[in-house]
């Protein structure tokens, strides 16, 4: 089935405001919903919704499954009456517009903890009943991720992997695990009660959403974090040493933006194991992201025809080769399993493929097989040759149109870098007679045949290279950046909306599902 002509903001949750130091599921939330409608925009997509990583990634959750736990809104605890207003009261440090990791993790972990006691301490709560039952219908993964929470908690720091862990637990010797776990239950209970909060809170915000006419753009990364819960749950499935450890690790070949190329460090995928499997751990893992999303942007796409394969002992990616990945048949087994589920998840496209960097035409080959949409990013278009894919005359319909993403400079920061003569070839490709303002690369997206239009917050807003969500390559300083709803003008949803009506970007369903909404809210 093609797409619609959708249009929609790309923004994290995390860069939401809020008084909490980070942005969470709470009302700005609601409000930046409220927003989108305003705005006449069908679609909202997010970075990856699992736990951060080093760097504070979004990229190198902890679990392919599990939730972040910092997206919980805590007044929503004290109302049930599990924190108190004592409890919830900001620090002062909190920045408006920058996430300071170190300090939210610190005031919100230990706040969900106190939420999590008195919650436990109360067995007749009416709320008991239904944590069990999620624990129960989330077994297949909730368990694992709790328990390697507790183990990384008890035997962790200092730089330790699960590798490090007693052998009968990193091996994962059945009578070790049942014991350990009992050892450690309550802290298990923690992590579980957190992604119970976590998930329920999500589907209120997403069925507030979809009653309203917009759909959640999520983002599943082809790549776990070598120390995670999925690495360590299911061993057989990567490509691991006789130690339990990678013996080659993900990343990218040297090119024009690295003479050294970009050395990731996660673990790669035993390949024929899952082929074995029927792909069930993909599977599983595409049903999971689409419980909490409408549609999934997978990472990396190229990474599924052939993946640059790092030994792991190699601190560069230059000693790299490109091996083969699973191609079409694990495409074909997750179609197949979206098709069994097709009266939960609807009829329409579900998977947006992330078709950048190092494309060949195997690649382009693969991606049309498995019917579906890439990407185009307005950013890269302006190299002066007219063939370029990203310049929107070369554009097809089955696309998802970006300015950036959250891996590039706003456009505004974009601009500034341009020399003179590259800023006065997008002058003339624009049709610009004045000066350049971010707006009209919003236009040139808006109006393109593409299917989606998707814009990041911050060109919306026209901020400049200090507000970019992510530099890649750099471990320290990204994923921070915040706004603040006074930033937020009438005329820039009156303007957006202006764009979406007359490029014909609202769903003829959208509008009578929120009439229907409104009415029976």
């Amino acid at each position: 089935m093609p797409l619609q002509r959708h249009s929609g903001i790309l923004l994290h949750p995390t860069s939401l405001p809020g008084p909490h130091g980070s942005g969470d599921l709470g009302p700005s939330a609601y409000y930046f919903v409220d927003w989108l409608v305003a705005a006449s925009q069908s679609l909202w997509q997010v970075l990856p919704l699992g736990g951060i990583g080093p760097g504070n990634s979004p990229y190198m959750s902890p679990s392919a499954f599990a939730g972040n736990e910092l997206l919980i809104d805590l007044a929503q605890l004290r109302d049930a009456g599990w924190l108190s207003d004592a409890d919830i009261s900001p620090d002062h440090g909190f920045d408006d517009y920058k996430v300071n990791f170190p300090a939210v993790q610190s005031f919100r972990i230990s706040r969900l903890r106190m939420a999590a006691s008195k919650f436990f301490a109360d067995s007749r709560h009416a709320a008991q009943q239904r944590f069990r039952t999620f624990c129960y219908e989330a077994r297949n993964w909730l368990d694992d991720y709790a328990l390697f929470m507790a183990l990384d908690k008890e035997y962790g720091g200092d730089g330790k992997l699960w590798q490090d862990w007693p052998s009968e637990l990193a091996h994962r010797q059945p009578e070790a695990l049942r014991a350990v776990a009992e050892k450690l239950s309550e802290e298990c209970n923690f992590w579980k009660y957190c992604q119970w909060c976590f998930y329920n809170q999500w589907a209120v915000l997403k069925e507030y959403a979809n009653k309203r006419g917009v759909e959640i753009i999520g983002d599943m990364p082809i790549f776990v974090s070598a120390h995670g819960a999925d690495v360590w749950a299911n061993q057989q499935l990567f490509d691991l040493d006789d130690k339990r450890k990678p013996r080659v690790v993900a990343g990218v070949p040297p090119d024009f933006f690295s003479a050294t190329g970009q050395h990731w460090g996660n673990p790669l995928y035993n390949w024929p194991a899952h082929a074995k499997e029927g792909y069930r751990w993909w599977i599983d893992r595409l049903i999971g992201t689409l419980t909490l999303c409408d549609i999934v942007r997978i990472d990396h796409f190229r990474g599924f025809e052939s993946y640059w394969e790092i030994p792991a002992t190699s601190e560069t990616a230059i000693d790299g080769q490109w091996k083969p990945g699973p191609g079409l048949a694990l495409f074909t087994a997750l179609q197949n399993a979206l098709n069994k589920r097709q009266d939960q998840l609807g009829d329409g496209p579900r998977i947006i493929a992330e078709d950048l960097g190092i494309i060949t035409p195997e690649v382009t080959a693969l991606r049309q097989a498995a019917g579906l949409p890439g990407m185009r990013i307005l950013q890269f278009a302006f190299d002066g040759h007219s063939d370029n894919l990203y310049l929107p005359h070369n554009f097809e319909a089955n696309t998802v149109a970006y300015t950036g993403t959250h891996d590039n400079d706003t456009t505004w920061g974009w601009w500034d870098t341009l020399a003179p003569k590259d800023q006065d070839y997008v002058r003339r490709y624009l049709g610009i007679q004045g000066e350049f303002s971010v707006w009209d690369m919003i236009r040139v997206a808006s109006v393109s045949v593409a299917a989606l239009s998707i814009i990041p917050m911050q060109d919306i807003l026209g901020l400049d290279t200090t507000c970019r969500m992510n530099l890649p390559g750099c471990a320290e300083g990204s994923w921070e950046w915040r706004f603040n709803w006074s930033q937020v003008a009438p005329w820039h949803a009156d303007r957006l909306a202006e764009l979406t009506r007359v490029h014909g970007r609202i769903p003829t369903r959208r509008s009578d599902e929120a009439t229907q909404s409104s009415s029976t809210d």
